[in-house]
């Protein structure tokens, strides 16, 4: 297989469907047996701030989200003012012709590819929500990727939802006016994908320790909701019934890991999960797991400190506070992945045994 890769930006205010936009193009590439890495920074506002996400995807594995930037695609001023900079040469940029793209910010070579929302939106009622569709599907021109799997991933993004077909309609159509519209006016970058249509899993680090939760016969989940380790108490919620775990929300960290722990001392397998500032709150229990010898695994999906911190963002300085947390000397485990690289199969000696 030939050796491709592009990384493609996405900017925009919370609530411009950046999220989105990034789900069902990573989806669609996985579907056709590429490669997806995608890192999502974002602000802790329900509307507003820079929400900001970065998608490499590759013919072969990739293990970051990358350095270079190739195609942007900008919902608001405020992206492109910050990243339009970043686009190497070769590479474009998807926006609202209404936005302005300062071109001393610009890298030679950079194609701009200006989109006229305004009259792109009217058959769907100038839902200004969809000007994102609208630039995914000039993406997909660009690079060469195959339309009609994004129904599908539209459909499962959507799918449930009130008024869910209307919303399907409107995406699928606002993503099909985006592509022909730059097909008819710009050529596609010359990626030439040779796809295998080996569908791959697109999942979080968070549906990852889910997904390990019920290979280990874990039995019983307790969380507070705390970001950003809530994604693994609602993963593990809505698959709970299906493979007979409990999962219980409590009222704080504190009750959290004593439930945890008593569930453990009569032997249920039992887990739970919080950020840095929760684990402050448990490291009392974490004694008393150590001095009554119940082992419970403890999650610390970790965010920026100290105290309440940086809720959306994540960070590496809780490791001190696992090594230090309660008082006393008892043996503990403390696993902290440094990459998503798989490690490779140990070596063996030739009786089969282990090196």
């Amino acid at each position: 297989m030939q050796h491709l890769e592009v990384t493609v930006g996405i900017g925009g205010a919370a609530g411009d469907g950046s999220g989105a936009t990034g789900d069902n193009l990573a989806k669609v590439c996985s579907r056709l047996g590429l490669h997806v890495f995608a890192y999502n920074s974002y602000q802790s506002l329900v509307r507003g701030g820079h929400v900001w996400l970065r998608l490499r995807i590759g013919a072969q594995k990739v293990m970051t989200h990358g350095d270079d930037l190739n195609l942007l695609i900008g919902l608001n001023q405020d992206t492109l003012d910050r990243h339009a900079r970043e686009v190497v040469p070769g590479g474009g940029i998807l926006y609202n012709e209404r936005l302005k793209v300062v071109q001393d910010d610009l890298q030679p070579g950079v194609q701009l590819y200006p989109l006229p929302i305004r009259d792109l939106l009217q058959p769907f009622g100038r839902q200004t929500i969809l000007q994102n569709t609208i630039a995914l599907g000039g993406i997909f021109w660009l690079l060469s990727l195959d339309l009609d799997v994004l129904e599908g991933a539209i459909q499962e993004l959507f799918g449930g939802r009130r008024k869910s077909d209307e919303i399907v309609t409107s995406n699928v159509g606002a993503a099909r006016a985006g592509y022909q519209y730059v097909r008819e006016r710009y050529p596609a970058l010359g990626y030439g994908w040779q796809f295998t249509g080996k569908q791959r899993m697109v999942v979080s680090g968070n549906e990852m320790f889910g997904l390990g939760a019920l290979a280990a016969g874990c039995k019983l989940y307790a969380a507070y909701p705390m970001a950003p380790s809530t994604a693994v108490l609602h993963w593990l919620a809505r698959h709970a019934a299906s493979h007979d775990i409990v999962v219980k929300q409590c009222e704080d960290e504190i009750a959290v890991l004593n439930l945890a722990i008593g569930a453990a001392h009569v032997g249920v397998r039992a887990m739970c999960a919080t950020s840095g500032g929760g684990f402050s709150l448990m490291t009392e229990a974490v004694g008393l797991a150590g001095m009554t010898e119940t082992p419970v695994v403890i999650i610390d999906v970790q965010r920026g400190g100290p105290s309440t911190g940086l809720p959306t963002k994540t960070e590496q300085a809780d490791l001190n506070q696992l090594f230090g947390a309660s008082q006393g000397d008892y043996p503990r485990a403390i696993l902290a992945p440094t990459d998503v690289v798989t490690p490779p199969s140990p070596a063996r000696e030739d009786n089969g045994d282990i090196r």
